[in-house]
């Protein structure tokens, strides 16, 4: 039977997972991450990299959405985009923003908070070229987040770039590129019984990582 009384106060899940502590963690986040990564993608290979990346304009309004992680290591976190997009102009105005990764399968998440950079166009020229031929039109005919009168615009936009390209070689667009999150801090959570759930931090003090239990 539907509810549509929008009531869910009933609705609830119990966690039974493991426990987290700090005898657990790696001394590095990065390390720590890439561990529980490389357990998730045995069982979600298709969307583990799925991150919810949360920005703010200049005012302080937040937004996010998903994108996907691309590269990760002990500079930062990856992501690509187009700079004329909602969130690049977020970005552009305020350039902090935080990574969530939600695995629901372990009961876990992650949450990464940091300062912005663009990558260099060298490796945004390099990814560009790696993707799909119809992920590379899409994004070379879409000015991300404008408006649009229809998606039958935007298919014909693609087909004309793709005669003019017969070869496959579309160029990557100016105004699309990279963007690296430069990590602050950590917060590794393992669901619970009972909602006493384990959340560890890990805050960069000193060019150290300090780590830190959370009440949950």
């Amino acid at each position: 039977m539907t509810d549509n009384t929008g009531d869910y106060k009933a609705l609830r899940r119990e966690y039974q997972a493991q426990a987290l502590d700090s005898g657990d963690l790696a001394a590095d986040p990065v390390e720590q991450f890439g561990s529980w990564l490389s357990e998730i993608r045995v069982l979600m290979p298709t969307d583990a990299t799925s991150m919810t990346l949360a920005t703010a304009d200049a005012t302080g309004m937040p937004s996010a959405r998903i994108v996907l992680l691309k590269h990760f290591d002990a500079e930062g976190f990856c992501w690509y985009s187009d700079y004329r997009s909602h969130k690049g102009q977020d970005l552009a105005e305020n350039p902090q923003a935080e990574l969530m990764f939600y695995w629901p399968l372990l009961e876990r998440q992650v949450r990464i908070c940091g300062v912005v950079e663009r990558l260099p166009d060298a490796s945004a020229q390099s990814y560009f070229a790696e993707r799909p031929l119809g992920s590379r039109l899409s994004a070379a005919v879409s000015q991300q987040s404008a408006l649009v009168d229809s998606r039958a615009t935007l298919e014909q936009r693609v087909e004309a770039l793709r005669a003019q390209h017969p070869d496959g070689q579309v160029p990557k667009p100016e105004q699309w590129g990279g963007y690296r999150l430069q990590p602050l801090a950590f917060e590794f959570w393992q669901g619970r019984e009972s909602r006493l759930h384990d959340r560890m931090r890990y805050r960069l003090q000193d060019d150290a990582w300090i780590i830190e239990r959370l009440q949950p």
